[in-house]
């Protein structure tokens, strides 16, 4: 694992198979079965799975991905946060989730815009897209709040629900 970048309170960096119990504790709180989706991530094995198919995949593939974000204090990973290039978008889009006992203390928001600035200085993106559900009203405040504006709605394909599509532009 490799730090990328810091803010005062958190670090970000590349995920490790050695996170195999916090993706398992994460991909199964109940805001992340709401929002994001089950994975059907169940057991340790699952969740090694899922890091070496889904998360390490993305760096060797685009340069980038999710990473995990952990307290500089106790050296604790609390959540994610990162970039997801889908097919329907010409440009990454901002993703974040965080463990319940880390959320209302402003780790996403110090998370996002640490994500959104090495995005600009280090990837030299000119542009990101960030989706969320309509009734996710903290992720639609923390995109709001970083700067990010509301273009309309989206239905991914093979999707049947609509997703509120955000951009920004460096």
């Amino acid at each position: 694992m490799k730090v990328l970048f810091e803010t005062p309170r958190l670090q970000l960096r590349t995920f490790a198979a050695t996170d195999d119990t916090f993706v398992l504790e994460l991909l199964n709180t109940p805001t992340w079965l709401q929002y994001i989706g089950d994975r059907q991530v169940k057991t340790l094995a699952d969740a090694q799975r899922y890091i070496m198919n889904n998360l390490l995949r993305l760096y060797a593939e685009q340069g980038y991905g999710a990473w995990v974000v952990v307290l500089k204090e106790t050296g604790q990973p609390i959540g994610i946060c990162g970039l997801f290039k889908r097919r329907y978008l010409e440009q990454p889009d901002l993703g974040f989730a965080f463990l319940p006992e880390a959320e209302g203390h402003g780790y996403a928001y110090e998370a996002a815009t640490a994500t959104m600035e090495y995005t600009k200085q280090q990837l030299e993106l000119p542009r990101l897209f960030a989706i969320t559900q309509p009734g996710n009203h903290r992720s639609v405040r923390l995109l709001e709040r970083s700067g990010f504006t509301l273009q309309g709605t989206i239905q991914p394909p093979g999707e049947t629900m609509e997703l509120m599509l955000f951009d920004i532009s460096f």
